[in-house]
């Protein structure tokens, strides 16, 4: 059981540190609204993940998988919703840069950190391919005999539990890396980078073949 729960870590470890929306977004959120935004976005990300969780862990999910037309109505409205969050990002970086050139003075993109969970959970909940994992991935690593709602339930908070951490990480990251992060030229380039990660992250999902 304990290399068991060890092999679900480490592949756990795998999937969150391994850069996707969920990183964009949170150094997206944590320029614009601080550590506050960056941890809101974060919650937003794990309450996402504990939806797909309970799903899962109740079988709901496989109505879902069995549905092609709505797997990919939900795939391509996640799709759809980062790329509009990315486009945004871009624009304010070409206006910010263009305000600085007139008055040396940028206007920063203010996110709250209502704003930040609601972008958060969003975008989990538009990506349908956490539901492939858990249910893919959650009953290989349930005890023998415990592949039961608690079981996976289980699994899924150890999963949020170590998404949440290493989200924090980056938002705790940005903070402390204040001062350099509000030079004009580093925060329209960081805000540029996140919009055009995000735009990349939901072509690639909106045309990523299943």
């Amino acid at each position: 059981m304990t290399h068991s729960l060890l092999a679900f870590v480490g592949i756990a470890l795998v999937v969150i540190i391994a850069p996707g929306p969920d990183t964009a977004l949170t150094i997206r959120n944590s320029l614009g609204g601080g550590r506050r935004g960056g941890m809101a976005t974060a919650l937003g990300i794990v309450c996402g993940q504990l939806v797909w969780e309970l799903t899962t862990s109740a079988g709901l999910v496989a109505i879902l998988l069995a549905s092609e037309r709505v797997f990919h109505a939900v795939k391509l409205a996640g799709a759809c919703y980062l790329t509009v969050l990315g486009v945004q990002s871009l624009m304010h970086a070409i206006r910010s840069r263009a305000a600085s050139a007139r008055n040396g003075v940028p206007t920063p993109l203010e996110t709250t950190t209502r704003r930040a969970f609601r972008q958060g959970l969003l975008s989990n909940l538009g990506n349908p391919k956490m539901a492939v994992f858990f249910a893919g991935i959650f009953p290989q690593f349930a005890p023998p005999g415990h592949a039961t709602f608690a079981g996976l339930m289980t699994l899924g908070l150890l999963f949020s539990t170590l998404t949440l951490a290493w989200l924090a990480i980056y938002a705790t990251a940005v903070e402390r890396a204040s001062a350099w992060f509000r030079r004009p030229r580093v925060h329209r380039s960081m805000e540029a980078i996140s919009g055009a990660a995000l735009i990349g992250v939901g072509a690639r999902l909106a045309l990523e073949r299943d």
